[in-house]
């Protein structure tokens, strides 16, 4: 099984730039995108051959998520059931008969860390939900977190910029302690690469990046993974796609 994530920045738009493209080439079972900016009124395109879930933030043009599915999943929940975290359309749970697959779009602290305060209580209540899930977690998507120095290009001087901050790095900390595993950094605790370019002083041209796509993935499955690695060639985005392949899943 071949499993996708990528925040593509806007899915309408990276439709002129490669998605469908690499979409139809890689020929994932599960696609899982973030920040799609879109609500379902607005899809004049469909995927042939999958499963089409689209969970859109109330805000016209903001967040959201998708997920196509070759199989039907036995159920598909959207958001976590809190209200103050419901309103952005930032996760999508797809349970089948072997595992839970979510897909995240975890929110950014922003600019002055305007936003950490409510990251803090996100990251608190989004583990949570995952540990009160029956079922093996395959967790995806665009966490907006480079947990360790070697995720990013200038640790030293992001050190309280969002996504890098003690706070933040401590969050990914705690949800792997509690029985999850980044999967990239377990197959490959020594390499370094990147999932997200800013769009400024032509950072992806000088590789001067992040690495805040993840799939995170319950201890219980570590047998099944097969491997994990970064489509850094692949653009269309200020993020570039992370595939993983795991066996005797269904």
């Amino acid at each position: 099984m071949k499993i996708i994530t990528w925040n593509v920045n806007g899915l309408r738009a990276c439709l002129n730039k490669g998605f469908r493209e690499f979409f139809n080439e890689v020929d994932a079972d599960i696609f899982c995108v973030q920040e799609t900016k879109m609500q379902p009124e607005q899809v004049d395109f469909d995927f042939p051959g999958y499963n089409t879930y689209y969970n859109s933030a109330i805000k016209k043009g903001y967040s959201s998520t998708a997920l196509f599915s070759k199989k039907k999943p036995i159920n598909v929940v959207f958001d976590i059931g809190i209200e103050k975290h419901d309103q952005e359309g930032r996760v999508i749970l797809a349970e089948y008969e072997d595992f839970c697959m979510v897909n995240c779009y975890t929110p950014n602290s922003k600019d002055g860390l305007l936003r950490l305060d409510y990251r803090m209580e996100w990251e608190d209540d989004f583990r949570n939900y995952l540990l009160e899930q029956n079922k093996p977690i395959i967790l995806c998507g665009d966490l907006n977190v480079a947990h360790r120095e070697m995720d990013l290009k200038n640790p030293k001087t992001n050190a309280r910029n969002p996504g890098f901050t003690v706070e933040e790095r401590g969050k990914m900390t705690n949800l792997l302690e509690v029985g999850f595993i980044d999967i990239f950094r377990d197959l490959y605790p020594e390499k370094i690469e990147y999932t997200w370019w800013s769009y400024r002083a032509n950072a992806r041209a000088n590789n001067t990046g992040w690495r805040i796509d993840y799939f995170i993935i319950s201890q219980a499955l570590k047998a099944n993974i097969v491997d994990c690695k970064i489509h850094m060639n692949v653009h269309g985005s200020d993020h570039c796609p992370v595939e993983l392949t795991v066996k005797d899943l269904c």
